[in-house]
C-alpha cells in the first residue's frame, strides 16, 4: 500500500513537472524548410534551419564538418530583439542530410535541440516530379498574458498546392524528446490555429509541432488513406506574463503593412520593399521584431504619437536559399504583443535561355540580342524594356535592344559587393485582350565588382543629421515652478492637457487647476517635501523650425531604474497630475509635476527620458504632436528626424534643502560625469554630460543601405551572358 501512494506522489509531481512553465527552452523557435535534391532522385535534401536562441546569442562553429554540403549564414545585421526579457537571437544555416532526418543538433556552448523530419522520396502522378514538402515561416518568440485569450495563426504554404495539416508532435513516433501537452494550448489542425485559453501561470512554455501536406481530395469525398506525403517540425516558445490591462490592447497593423500570408514574387536581382506600421495607444511600442532571410535590411524604428513605422528591402541576388522565403513580424511593447504576421517571398524558378543569347554590359548601356528562334509563339509587339520610352528592334532572325543603364527604366540595387544595374524586357498586352498565347518576362542584369565601381559623380550625398540639425546637446533641469530660465512661461503657466493612460484616446482634465495659475517661490521650511517641481526637457539646437518631441519619461528611486514609474509616454500624461506648460520656445518642453503622486518614497528620486528633435519638411507644416491619436504615415513621411536620444538625471531631492531648489542635468553621448549646482539650489544632481551623435540617415530606403559602396564603370567592361532569365 505506501509503495502505491509512493508512485502515486512520483507520478502526479512527473505530470506537474512537465505540464508547468519549461525552466530553460532548448530553444524559442525553429523551423526547417526543405528542399529535395533531383540529383539523387531526393534521397537527400537541402535543409535550410532558422533557430531563435536566448541570449547570449551563440556561434555557429561546429555545425559544419569538413567536406560537408553545408554553408552558414553569418548575420551582419542579425535578427534580434528584447521581448521575452532574456532577449534573443536568430542563427541560420543549410546543410545536406537525408530526407529522413533525426539528429540532436548543438548550437554553440549553450543551445541543444532535437530535429526530426520526414521527406522521403515521392514522384508525384500529376507532375512526374518529386513531391516538395510544405513551409511554415517562423514567428519572433510568442508573448500571451494570465487570463487573456489569445490565437496563434502558423503560415505555411505548399509549393504543389496540397492540403497543409498541423498537429502536436508525438515522442513515440520519434519525433521530440521529453515533448508534452499543454491544456491551456489548443489546436486546430486544419487551419493550423493554435488557441491559448489563458488558464496558464507566468512562465515559458516550449511547443513541438509537425507540419504535413496531404492530397487535396473532396470534402464529401469517403477517400481514407490519405497519409501525409512529409512532416517538417515547427518548434515555438510560449511565454505567459502577468495581465496589468485589458485583453485587448495590443498594438494593432494598419497602413501600409502587407495583408498576412501574402505571397510576393521576386524576380532574380529585384528589390522588395516593406514598410509594416502598428499603432498602440496603450504602451510605446519598444521594437518591432522580424525574423526573415538572410540580407533583409531593416531601418530604424521611426514614430509618431501612437504610430510606429518600420521599414525592410530584400534584394534576391544569386543564393542558394529556399524558393519560399517568409518574413514575420510583430510589435512588443513593455507587456503587450501584436498578433504576428508573415508575407512570403516567392523566388519563382527560372530557366535559361539557349545558346545564342548575348547580352553585353558597357560604359552607358547594355545590349541584348536574342534569337527570335527562341521566342517560339511570342508577339515580339508586345514586348518592351520597363521604360516603353525605350524601342526594341527585331528582325527576322534576332531581336536588339539596347538599354541605358541611367534611363530606360533601369535600376540599381546592391547585390552583396556587387552593384547591379536591372531590367526587364516582358510581354505588355492591353488590359482588355485576353490571349492564350505564352508570355514573356526576362529579367537583365549586369553586376559590376565593387572594385569596378568608382567615379564620384556616381556617389550619392546623404544628409548627415549634424547636417540638418547642427551640434546640439539635450539635456534636463528641474526646477520650483516659477523659477529657472524659462521662468516667463512657468509663472503664470498655461497649461496644455494631454492624453492619459490607460484611457487612451479620450481626453480628460489632468488635474484640478486652472488653465492660468500665479506661482511663486515655496515657503516650505527645510527638509519638507517637495510638492511640486517642473520637468525642463532643454536642448541647445539653434535650427529655427526644429522641434523638441519627447517620447517616454520615467522616475525610480534608484539609480539603475530596476523599478520605474512612468511620469510621460508618447508624450502623453502617465500620471493625473502631469500638466505639460505652454512655451514659445521650439527646442524645449516643460512639464509641471505633482510630487505628492510620485511613486518614490524615500528623499530622492531619478528621471530618465527619450527625446528626439523633428523638422517638418515644409515650411508651412508643423512636426506631429506625438501624443494625438489620429497621426498618420504622413507623420513619418513629411518630416526628419534625429536619433532618438536617453537622457538620465542624477539623484533629485524629494526634500527642501535651501529656499530655492534647482537641478540640471546634461545629456551627451561620452562617459564624461559632471556635478551641477547652483548656490541657491536646493536640489543638486550629478549626470553624465554627452554630447548629442549624428548618425547619417537615409530618405526613403533603410539605413543599412547607406554604408555600401555605389558607383559606374569607369571603363568599358563586356560580360557576354551575364544573367539572363526566364520562366
Amino acid at each position: 500500500m505506501l509503495d502505491r501512494l509512493v508512485l502515486g506522489i512520483l507520478l502526479q509531481g512527473l505530470t506537474l513537472l512537465w505540464s508547468g512553465p519549461a525552466c530553460e527552452a532548448s530553444s524559442l523557435g525553429l523551423v526547417v524548410h526543405v528542399v529535395p535534391l533531383d540529383s539523387d532522385g531526393g534521397k537527400t535534401v537541402r535543409a535550410h534551419f532558422s533557430v531563435i536562441a536566448a541570449n547570449p546569442c551563440p556561434d555557429l562553429s561546429g555545425l559544419c564538418a569538413t567536406g560537408e554540403d553545408c554553408v552558414l549564414h553569418p548575420a551582419s545585421l542579425p535578427f534580434n530583439g528584447s521581448k521575452p526579457d532574456s532577449g534573443w537571437c536568430v542563427r541560420q544555416w543549410q546543410k545536406t542530410v537525408p530526407s529522413d532526418y533525426n539528429a540532436n543538433v548543438t548550437l554553440g556552448s549553450n543551445v541543444e535541440f532535437y530535429v526530426s523530419l520526414k521527406a522521403a522520396p515521392k514522384i508525384r502522378e500529376n507532375s512526374g516530379r518529386l513531391n516538395q514538402p510544405p513551409y511554415v515561416a517562423l514567428p519572433p518568440p510568442l508573448r500571451a498574458r494570465v487570463n487573456c485569450p489569445h490565437h496563434i495563426h502558423l503560415s505555411v504554404k505548399d509549393l504543389d498546392g496540397d492540403r497543409v495539416h498541423c498537429r502536436f508532435a508525438r515522442a513515440d513516433q520519434g519525433e521530440c524528446l521529453n515533448c508534452s501537452l499543454h491544456s491551456f494550448i489548443e489546436l486546430d489542425e486544419e487551419k493550423c490555429m493554435l488557441s491559448f485559453t489563458g488558464d496558464a501561470s507566468a512562465g515559458q512554455y516550449p511547443l513541438v509541432l509537425m507540419v504535413e501536406d496531404r492530397l487535396p481530395v473532396p470534402k464529401m469525398s469517403h477517400f481514407t488513406d490519405n497519409q501525409p506525403l512529409s512532416s517538417v517540425p515547427v518548434h515555438l516558445s510560449l511565454t505567459v506574463e502577468e495581465a496589468s490591462s485589458s485583453c485587448s490592447a495590443e498594438p494593432i497593423a494598419t497602413g501600409e503593412t502587407p495583408e498576412e500570408d501574402t505571397t510576393i514574387y521576386v524576380l532574380p536581382y529585384e528589390q522588395v520593399d516593406l514598410t509594416v506600421s502598428f499603432t498602440s495607444e496603450l504602451e510605446s511600442v519598444l521594437e518591432i521584431a522580424v525574423v526573415g532571410p538572410p540580407a533583409l535590411l531593416r531601418s530604424g524604428l521611426k514614430s509618431a504619437g501612437s504610430l510606429t513605422n518600420l521599414a525592410m528591402a530584400w534584394v534576391r541576388g544569386q543564393n542558394k536559399l529556399a524558393p519560399l522565403l517568409p518574413i514575420c513580424f510583430a510589435a512588443n511593447t513593455n507587456s503587450l504583443q501584436s498578433e504576428p504576421r508573415c508575407v512570403w517571398l516567392y523566388q519563382r524558378e527560372m530557366r535559361d535561355l539557349p545558346a545564342g543569347t548575348e547580352l553585353k554590359c558597357e560604359k552607358t548601356e547594355m545590349t541584348l540580342v536574342l534569337p527570335v528562334a527562341t521566342l517560339q509563339n511570342i508577339n515580339l509587339n508586345e514586348l518592351q524594356l520597363n521604360s516603353p520610352t525605350c524601342p526594341v528592334s527585331y528582325n527576322s532572325t534576332h531581336l536588339i535592344a539596347r538599354i541605358s543603364l541611367t534611363g530606360c527604366g533601369t535600376k540599381i540595387v546592391h547585390s552583396g559587393t556587387e552593384l547591379v544595374y536591372t531590367n526587364t524586357l516582358q510581354s505588355v498586352r492591353p488590359y482588355s485582350v485576353v490571349s492564350r498565347l505564352p508570355s514573356l518576362v526576362l529579367p537583365l542584369a549586369c553586376r559590376i565588382p565593387r572594385v569596378q565601381a568608382t567615379g564620384p559623380q556616381y556617389q550619392i550625398a546623404i544628409p548627415s543629421e549634424e547636417e540638418a540639425f547642427g551640434n546640439f546637446t539635450v539635456w534636463l533641469e528641474f526646477h520650483f515652478p516659477g523659477s529657472g530660465p524659462l521662468q516667463e512661461f512657468t509663472r503664470v503657466p498655461n497649461f496644455r492637457h494631454l492624453h492619459t493612460f490607460p484611457e487612451a484616446g479620450r481626453l480628460r482634465r489632468a488635474a484640478a487647476m486652472p488653465q492660468s495659475q500665479s506661482f511663486s517661490f515655496p515657503r516650505e521650511g527645510i527638509g519638507s517635501k517637495v510638492n511640486m517641481l517642473d520637468l525642463h526637457v532643454m536642448s541647445d539646437c539653434n535650427i529655427e523650425r526644429a522641434e523638441m518631441m519627447v517620447g517616454k519619461c520615467v522616475e525610480s528611486e534608484t539609480e539603475d531604474f530596476a523599478d520605474s514609474h512612468p511620469i510621460l509616454d508618447q508624450g502623453c500624461m502617465a500620471a493625473n497630475s502631469t500638466l505639460e506648460v505652454i512655451t514659445t520656445r521650439k527646442n524645449s518642453r516643460i512639464y509641471r509635476l505633482d510630487m505628492s503622486s510620485i511613486k518614490a518614497q524615500g528623499t530622492t528620486m531619478f528621471v530618465e527620458c527619450t527625446v528626439y528633435l523633428c523638422i517638418a519638411t515644409l515650411p508651412s507644416q508643423t512636426c506631429p504632436d506625438s501624443c494625438t491619436r489620429s497621426t498618420d504615415n504622413r507623420g513619418l513621411v513629411d518630416n526628419v528626424f534625429t536619433t532618438t536620444y536617453t537622457i538620465q538625471s542624477g539623484p533629485i531631492s524629494l526634500v527642501v534643502t535651501t529656499a530655492a531648489p534647482t537641478t540640471t542635468a546634461v545629456i551627451t553621448t561620452t562617459t564624461t560625469t559632471t556635478t551641477t549646482t547652483t548656490a541657491a539650489s536646493g536640489i543638486t544632481t550629478t549626470a553624465p554630460v554627452i554630447t548629442a551623435v549624428h548618425n547619417t540617415t537615409t530618405s526613403h530606403a533603410p539605413e543599412e543601405a547607406s554604408a555600401m559602396t555605389v558607383g559606374v564603370i569607369c571603363s568599358a567592361i563586356t560580360i557576354i551572358l551575364q544573367h539572363i532569365f526566364l520562366y
